[in-house]
């Protein structure tokens, strides 16, 4: 779905790519699309809840499954494994365990060094790029401080206008999951917000992408199969 989606974009090497979080999890090969995303230095990555849930996790799926490693693990340890086997791990952890160490170690890099959030200015218009959303939302908040279970886990209000000249993009929620949304499972937009999650692991959902100087909507095809 994320190479569909790159071949209609037709991403110019001047264009820059930004991915709102989630690569992670849920679809058949997280890793992959990871790596490819290694290899484009024209994008620029968000980190999402799934990214942070895999960072609590990755360092121990290094190493090797013994008796002795299992009984180091400690409670915070495991009730972050478990948490993350809950969000839909599976299919990342096959694919981090059947990497080399040395790729390993780049994925994991890669990970750490994802944006909380960006702000850009696109014809003269000024955006906030986050995963979730900025939950406890107040006028008076600047970015920096907002918390970052309030940036990656915390759902937005797109019933809320959080500013007057400022679009707020947003993943996270997906779209079949607003409430009044007339338009389930494509892009959302509604009092300067834009919500691009668009339920890709859902029945019927699709990955999405918005140009933001033409403000053009870009579709993968509808996944087929239930999570």
């Amino acid at each position: 779905m994320f190479m569909e989606l790159l071949n209609k974009i037709k991403l110019k090497d001047t264009d820059t790519l930004y991915i709102l979080g989630d690569i992670l999890d849920r679809g058949p090969h997280p890793i992959k699309v990871l790596q490819k995303l290694m290899e484009m230095p024209n994008a620029i990555c968000i980190v999402g809840n799934h990214e942070l849930m895999a960072l609590e996790c990755l360092d121990f799926l290094m190493k090797e499954i013994t008796d002795e490693s299992i009984e180091e693990l400690d409670e915070k340890t495991v009730d972050n494994l478990l948490t993350w086997q809950f969000n839909g791990s599976q299919t990342t952890t096959e694919e981090f365990r059947a990497l080399n160490v040395e790729s390993q170690k780049d994925v994991i890099d890669f990970i750490k060094d994802f944006l909380i959030y960006e702000e850009i200015t696109v014809n003269d218009t000024d955006h906030i790029l986050v995963h979730a959303g900025l939950g406890n939302y107040s006028p008076d908040k600047d970015m920096d401080d907002y918390s970052l279970q309030e940036l990656v886990w915390s759902k937005a209000d797109y019933n809320v206008q959080y500013f007057e000249d400022t679009l707020v993009i947003t993943g996270h929620t997906p779209t079949q999951a607003i409430e009044g949304n007339p338009r389930p499972g494509y892009i959302y937009r509604n009092k300067n917000h834009i919500a691009i999650d668009c339920g890709a692991y859902l029945p019927g959902g699709r990955l999405a992408a918005i140009c933001l100087d033409t403000g053009e909507e870009f579709y993968s095809s509808e996944n087929k199969v239930a999570d």
